[in-house]
């Protein structure tokens, strides 16, 4: 795509730059959801002042959880936050009329945007995931945030193909660019419209991408260290890189364990390390290695 100039749009507003974080779902031992380490949790990242929270992410573990309790999830997140920061809810699939429908039906009233992933396992080319994403920024009632993960989905949605849906439906308000391809990443920052968001899906490397012109980041590693991450980002967006720099060098080792054996089975070590929650998954996740979780609680340990 050549299009260089950026120009002004009738773009929603949105609050989603700087920090988002793609939350856990605890779990109690038998399972069953463990509200009293989701409240835990959720202040947590609150207090961190991180800008605004992801529930049904990925990190979430959406796949395992039924759809009434997704949205008894989102609606206890809603309530313990009571309006201090703006709160996105994942709704994405790879089935576009269940995706419209839940859209249609679900209850988003406090929700400040959606998170909708490209449809997996399926593998549309480029003009069906143009196509998908068309049919979501109609049927939306809210702002909508892209979410290009191909490690996950099967399949990478390229700059052009974001690019035309960025210029095209002023509901889609930025990308969740995970692809872990810089160039591509560069290329959507050049030739965006003016007021379209552009957030790292991958914490390692957020700070380069803010570097390059980012908006921020939906982080995983800020479930735990949530002031250190969004102090990170805000000085990134400042332009501030040498207070930015060693904020994010303290967290590589530590962000580089919470992946090693899988997500979100790292991150939930830590928050165990932490008080805050479990480390159980639901299945077929399962715990990391006895080798990681050992290396975590010792990496939570020293970031004390």
């Amino acid at each position: 795509m050549s299009t260089t100039t950026k120009k002004a749009s009738s773009r929603l507003n949105h609050p989603f730059r700087g920090t988002g974080v793609a939350m856990v779902t605890p779990f109690a031992d038998d399972g069953s959801i463990d509200y009293k380490a989701l409240k835990k949790v959720t202040e947590h990242i609150v207090k961190g002042k991180c800008e605004f929270l992801v529930v049904m992410g990925t990190t979430g573990e959406a796949p395992a959880l039924y759809e009434d309790e997704k949205n008894e999830v989102l609606q206890f997140v809603l309530e313990t936050v009571n309006g201090r920061v703006p709160v996105v809810f994942g709704i994405g699939g790879n089935n576009t009329a269940e995706v419209i429908h839940k859209l249609e039906t679900t209850n988003l009233i406090g929700v400040s945007g959606i998170l909708s992933v490209a449809p997996y396992y399926n593998k549309p080319n480029q003009n069906g995931l143009y196509e998908h994403f068309r049919l979501v920024a109609e049927a939306s009632p809210l702002p909508v945030l892209l979410y290009n993960v191909p490690g996950r989905s099967g399949m990478n949605m390229t700059a052009e193909t974001q690019l035309r849906l960025a210029h095209d439906f002023p509901r889609i308000v930025g990308t969740k660019e995970a692809s872990g391809n810089m160039e591509q990443i560069m290329v959507i920052l050049r030739d965006r419209p003016a007021d379209f968001l552009v957030l790292s899906g991958d914490d390692m490397l957020t700070l380069p991408m803010l570097a390059c012109g980012a908006d921020g980041v939906i982080s995983v590693v800020a479930n735990a260290y949530p002031k250190q991450f969004s102090d990170m980002v805000r000085h990134g967006l400042a332009g501030d890189f040498a207070k930015a720099r060693p904020l994010h060098e303290s967290l590589i080792h530590f962000t580089q364990l919470c992946f090693a054996d899988g997500n979100p089975g790292g991150i939930k070590v830590a928050l165990d390390a932490m008080k805050l929650c479990t480390p159980t998954l639901r299945a077929p996740l399962y715990q990391v290695n006895e080798t990681v979780e050992q290396a975590l609680r010792a990496e939570v340990k020293k970031l004390k």
